[in-house]
């Protein structure tokens, strides 16, 4: 069992991306061996976020959104208001966790939330993310650096879906998307962000020291 004290979970409200993306970036760069983890809680205006493998020609008509490139893992994606946004600020070397393990976990602590709400859901080793019934609602995007983790994940709680039919998302043309509201959960991502931070913290608690895969 990990021997660590559990992240510090921050509740920064609605937040533009760029500002917060820099925030990350310098918490990682300056964090020494006894900062605490963080779990940074949010959402975002309209924006679209390209990672480091993302190509062009997935970005189909992006209209008066910004595009935003960035040093996260993966292709392109959407965030906007009504959509969970956890940051995941993550010592890996000190907790000898692997990357791939910490993939898993985030998606878990999605699927995990969603079994809550009686909605069954499922991780594809193929396509990081978490789907139901074929329809994506939560995305992984991170980047490691210095053995540490930043970015995170995305969970469509209630929000506008349109904006994902100007990109290809995560790089799947034809992917269609869904959220909580889809299923008849009326809660917002402030009421379900402390819940969904709760699920991944106990899922770090679980990772034993030795974890590296």
């Amino acid at each position: 069992m990990s021997a660590f004290p559990p992240p510090v979970v921050k509740q920064l409200g609605t937040v533009d991306y760029e500002p917060t993306w820099r925030a990350m970036q310098t918490f990682t760069e300056e964090r020494g061996p006894d900062s605490p983890d963080e779990l940074w809680l949010l959402e975002h205006p309209p924006v679209f976020t390209l990672g480091l493998n993302a190509s062009q020609e997935h970005v189909l008509a992006p209209g008066g959104i910004p595009l935003v490139p960035i040093d996260r893992g993966g292709q392109v994606t959407y965030h906007g208001p009504g959509q969970l946004v956890m940051y995941v600020l993550i010592d890996l070397k000190r907790r000898n966790l692997g990357v791939r393990r910490l993939v898993t976990l985030v998606e878990q602590s999605m699927i995990g939330l969603l079994a809550d709400f009686g909605i069954e859901a499922a991780a594809r080793p193929e396509a990081p993310g978490v789907y139901v019934e074929g329809r994506k609602i939560g995305s992984v995007g991170l980047r490691v650096r210095r053995g540490c983790s930043y970015h995170g994940l995305s969970l469509n709680v209630d929000m506008d879906l349109e904006p994902f039919r100007r990109i290809n998302p995560c790089g799947y043309p034809g992917l269609e998307m869904t959220q909580l509201r889809d299923f008849g959960v009326t809660a917002s991502p402030t009421e379900i962000g402390p819940a969904l931070a709760e699920r991944f913290i106990d899922g770090l608690a679980q990772q034993p020291a030795s974890a590296v895969t």
